[in-house]
């Protein structure tokens, strides 16, 4: 498996809250959740403590147990960092630090693979394209909206991101809400997860691993479709997939952009094959 990265802050941010990391067969992306300013978490860490803990924990999982599934390691990671934190934290505040995840095993005859929340995976699997993507958090921000007609009529933008920020929180890590990483480790069990075989006519050739500041590049900003994203980080590496999506944030009109005006933003591309 040849892998080659890159990461980096949002323009004019010294702090970096993805996180890239490769541990032997198993590479990973992490996307800490950025706290609003003025809003509390009930923790005296942040969200780059937090990725860097759950990938460090994540790794040392995977060397214990090689054999486990994602599912079972990213529970125990997480469980082993809500022991990191500490009794200074309120673990239970709907606020805590949380992080998406996108996972990639090599186990010589297939890839494990894992996506938690709005961090995608593409993959090539025969020369056929597909995407993996959990839209849970997608459905419900959907939902904010709807409840967000409630507001009154000149109820401004800030109001209206508190309250999408309040109920948004309400339905982390539950049911009829979406699955993240944060200080619940049955959220891993909520997952999506799979496995795709290697070699051969239908084996897998290429995946890349992406923060949604990245997959922006596709979902947000539509400069291509993920077969021409695969293509751009082959041809190119990842860092160049990162250049065109900060061109796009420049060039946006204010009046298209999110909430944020850039993201951090990862990528990472995994070969397979001859030359891998």
């Amino acid at each position: 498996m040849r892998v080659r990265s890159a990461s980096a802050p949002a323009p004019g941010r010294p702090v970096n809250e993805d996180v890239v990391f490769r541990f032997g067969p198993l590479v990973g992306v992490l996307d800490g959740a950025t706290v609003p300013e003025g809003f509390d978490t009930g923790c005296v860490h942040g969200p780059s403590w937090y990725v860097r803990h759950l990938a460090a924990r994540i790794g040392l999982a995977e060397a214990a147990r090689p054999a486990a599934t994602l599912m079972s390691n990213l529970a125990a990671a997480i469980l082993a960092v809500r022991a990191d934190h500490g009794d200074q934290c309120d673990l239970d505040h709907p606020g805590t630090p949380s992080s998406t995840v996108c996972l990639l095993r090599d186990g010589g005859d297939q890839v494990d693979w894992l996506v938690l929340c709005d961090s995608p995976l593409v993959l090539d699997v025969g020369g056929q394209v597909n995407v993996v993507t959990d839209d849970r958090l997608h459905t419900a921000l959907a939902d904010l909206r709807t409840t967000a007609a409630g507001l009154p009529d000149d109820a401004d933008r800030s109001t209206r991101f508190r309250h999408a920020v309040g109920v948004q929180r309400e339905r982390m890590n539950r049911t009829h809400g979406y699955w993240v990483a944060a200080s619940d480790p049955d959220a891993a069990y909520h997952a999506l997860a799979g496995t795709v075989p290697l070699g051969g006519p239908g084996g897998l050739r290429r995946a890349a691993l992406l923060s949604d500041g990245a997959s922006a590049a596709v979902e947000h900003f539509g400069l291509f479709d993920w077969t021409g994203l695969l293509d751009l980080v082959t041809a190119e590496g990842p860092a160049a997939l990162i250049d065109r999506v900060r061109a796009a944030e420049r060039d946006l009109p204010d009046r298209l952009r999110r909430h944020k005006a850039a993201d951090d933003a990862s990528a990472v591309l995994c070969e397979f094959g001859d030359g891998a």
